[in-house]
């Protein structure tokens, strides 16, 4: 994952911030990876523009396997003054004496903003960003990379400075040298095994030291491997990744542990510190390519209500999201706000209608279709607008692979197009190999197939794949179903080919126990409910009984045979098929029902839709 990094310097240079104009006009300017959006001047836009590319450029060289960029650029919103970056940020940085920042990552499951305050005076004012940014990029070793070393890495890139030809990478934290040389070095044995339920990643003084202490042997390795032409970090890195335990990956990495130690507490005493000076000349970044607009208020008002949606100030984002509509009733971005912030209040119907007209609107915008199908899964009669609108958001974005995963997920449902799900599935799972989600759905298409060797050897693969405790038990019953279900299906085939019995031969008759309540068309008045799914009760061989309650009531529901549901899920991937009977007791869900003739219950559940 990490690359050794070249070119030491002890030569300190002050960045100097850019003089902005005075004006009041939005400007946005795009480029591959990333769309700035700024209140300031369109040469500023530009300069930011560029030193971001600059920064995406960085990580390529510092990491082995370069970032998986996410499926659309990044939207970096640079703001004037602290009263405008106060505006947006979370509301919990608002609170008294809480530190004020100069910039802010935010990462979601769907998109990615980085909040940047233009006038931040401080040394290393956007240090929070990079620090973050280094996180979003480690994010696929999260589950192996010891944590030392994640948050080490970050605490190391965080001083970074970008500038015009050259990038300065490693500078030393001051702040972090003294509070190290006033407090005792957490023994490395013990550093070594921090994770997060550690107290020396919680407690607010060990957890200082934890940090600091971090960055200091991260700083230390990577400067005397440079230096002696060593290799420790690296080969500390590929053994941790090859499954060895942290602590004997750096015995065998690093030697004698108290010899590093006392190097490390000598490293920290000293006066002088080497950084890298990287020359951004190879970077391939041509501002000609950028593309510029100038914005509306009203566009400009669009994304910041959007941000406001992502950070939960959900009052304002909607205050802001209506002025935007009422001004401009075509604004794509803020119908799909406003659908996000009805999705967020368990409003589907409405997130529904909202993400419809965003379709309607702008038919570019993948994330609109994506989510629309999405809510459309539990409705009756619109299988093709659901197809078409997820082929659409794969067609708007290739790299996005929730689309395909629920594409594939749609067709094994309705048991069509398998072949095309399968590679549905594939596809998913080449855009998000650590994703095991989509490996489990990827086996039930094949299952679906009857290609049972097939799904068997998808799941074994994702076992040697797997380290979340979670995704490996899931496997492991997963593999189990597999094997079971081939052996049943044997000894099924097997019964069949058998000789037709003689008349003598004794004949037994299975009688099934009459249903609990009648089986009749779904063709009734049709009604929608919202809240927790309780006391399950399933009934020999597929009926399912339940309630759905929520404070105001509770619905009561069933179906003589679960598997004929319409099922979907929302804001989530299963980790596997799901077991109604065993998994839907206490999740949430939006369910559509019919009137029964059995006035004992409230219904026939025809559609559920459950989310995270």
């Amino acid at each position: 994952m990490f690359k050794r990094i070249a070119y030491l310097s002890t030569l300190a240079v002050l960045l100097c911030e850019p003089a902005m104009a005075s004006t009041n006009q939005w400007v946005e300017v795009r480029s591959e990876h990333f769309t700035v959006v700024t209140d300031s001047d369109a040469k500023q836009a530009d300069q930011l523009l560029d030193q971001f590319e600059r920064m995406h450029w960085l990580f390529g060289v510092i990491f082995t396997n370069p970032t998986i960029d996410p499926p659309q650029p990044i939207v970096v919103l640079a703001v004037k003054n602290e009263k405008a970056f106060a505006a947006l940020e979370p509301a919990a940085y608002l609170a008294k004496n809480q530190i004020h920042l100069g910039g802010l990552f935010l990462s979601a499951a769907d998109k990615n903003y980085i909040l940047l305050r233009l006038n931040a005076e401080e040394e290393h004012p956007y240090a929070g960003v990079y620090h973050e940014y280094t996180h979003f990029h480690l994010r696929g070793g999260s589950e192996w990379l010891p944590l030392w070393l994640n948050e080490g890495m970050a605490e190391f890139i965080q001083n970074t400075e970008i500038r015009n030809k050259d990038v300065l990478l490693g500078e030393p934290s001051v702040d972090d040298i003294l509070y190290l040389r006033a407090h005792a070095l957490i023994p490395l044995p013990v550093l070594f095994k921090v994770d997060a339920q550690s107290p020396y990643y919680h407690e607010e003084q060990k957890g200082s030291v934890f940090y600091a202490e971090s960055w200091a042997l991260t700083h230390y390795l990577q400067i005397t491997d440079r230096e002696k032409g060593t290799h420790r970090l690296v080969d500390y890195e590929t053994l941790v990744n090859h499954d060895v335990d942290a602590l004997t990956a750096a015995e065998k990495a690093f030697g004698d542990l108290k010899q590093l130690q006392k190097e490390l507490e000598h490293y920290i005493q000293i006066g002088s510190y080497k950084y890298f000076v990287l020359s951004s000349a190879a970077a391939k970044i041509d501002q000609s390519t950028f593309k510029s607009r100038i914005l509306s208020q009203a566009d400009a008002d669009a994304y910041r209500a959007d941000v406001l949606a992502y950070v939960r100030r959900t009052a304002e984002a909607r205050a802001l999201t209506e002025a935007v509509i009422n001004a401009d009733p075509k604004n794509a971005l803020a119908h799909e706000t406003m659908g996000f912030l009805e999705f967020q209040a368990g409003n589907i119907v409405e997130a529904r209608k909202w993400y419809r007209q965003a379709v309607q609107l702008d038919s570019q915008s993948y994330l609109a279709h994506y989510y629309f199908a999405m809510f459309c899964m539990g409705q009756p009669d619109q299988d093709d607008e659901i197809e078409s609108s997820l082929q659409a958001a794969i067609r708007l974005n290739p790299r996005f692979a929730p689309a395909y995963d629920q594409l594939a997920a749609f067709y094994r449902s309705r048991r069509i197009h398998l072949d095309e799900a399968h590679r549905m599935n594939v596809q998913a799972i080449q855009l998000e190999p650590e994703n095991m989600g989509y490996r489990m759905n990827a086996a039930s298409v094949l299952m679906t197939m009857e290609r049972f060797a097939d799904a068997e050897a998808v799941l074994r693969a994702a076992m040697k794949l797997a380290r979340k405790p979670g995704d490996i038990a899931q496997l492991e019953s997963r593999i189990d179903d597999v094997v079971e279900t081939q052996k049943q299906r044997a000894q099924a085939i097997a019964e069949a080919n058998r000789p037709a019995q003689t008349e003598t031969s004794e004949v037994v008759t299975v009688i099934d126990a009459a249903p609990k309540h009648p089986t009749e068309p779904g063709t009734g008045p049709k009604h929608v409910a919202d809240g927790v799914i309780r006391d399950v009760a399933c009934s020999y061989p597929s009926g399912i009984e339940f309630s759905v309650v929520n404070p105001k009531k509770s619905i009561k529901v069933y179906n003589n045979n679960m598997y004929k549901i319409d099922l979907s899920v929302l804001g989530f991937t299963p980790q596997g098929e799901m077991n109604p009977c065993r998994d839907f007791e206490g999740m949430k869900a939006h369910i559509e029902f019919v009137e029964s003739s059995d006035k004992s219950v409230d219904g026939q559940v025809m559609a559920i839709l459950l989310k995270k």
